[in-house]
C-alpha cells in the first residue's frame, strides 16, 4: 500500500513539472530539469527562504485556482 502511494505521489510531482511548462523549455533534458531543481532547492535555503518559499506557495495556489475556474463548465 504504501509503495502505491509513494508512486502515485511520484507520478504527481512529475506532472507538476509537466504542467509548469518545464519539460519542453528544457527539450525533455533530465540534466538541465535536475539541474534547475537543484538550483530551486538552493534558493529556497539560503537566508530569504521564508519569502522565496511564500512567493512560490502564492503563485503556485493562484495558478491552481486559475486552473480551476478555467476548466469550469458554464
Amino acid at each position: 500500500m504504501q509503495r502505491r502511494e509513494r508512486t502515485r505521489h511520484l507520478i504527481e510531482l512529475g506532472g507538476l513539472v509537466q504542467k509548469a511548462g518545464l519539460v519542453d523549455l528544457a527539450d525533455d533534458d533530465r540534466a538541465t530539469l535536475y539541474g534547475a531543481m537543484l538550483e530551486l532547492a538552493a534558493r529556497a535555503q539560503g537566508d530569504d527562504a521564508g519569502d522565496v518559499l511564500a512567493l512560490w506557495k502564492r503563485r503556485g495556489k493562484r495558478a491552481f485556482d486559475a486552473e480551476a475556474e478555467g476548466s469550469e463548465t458554464p
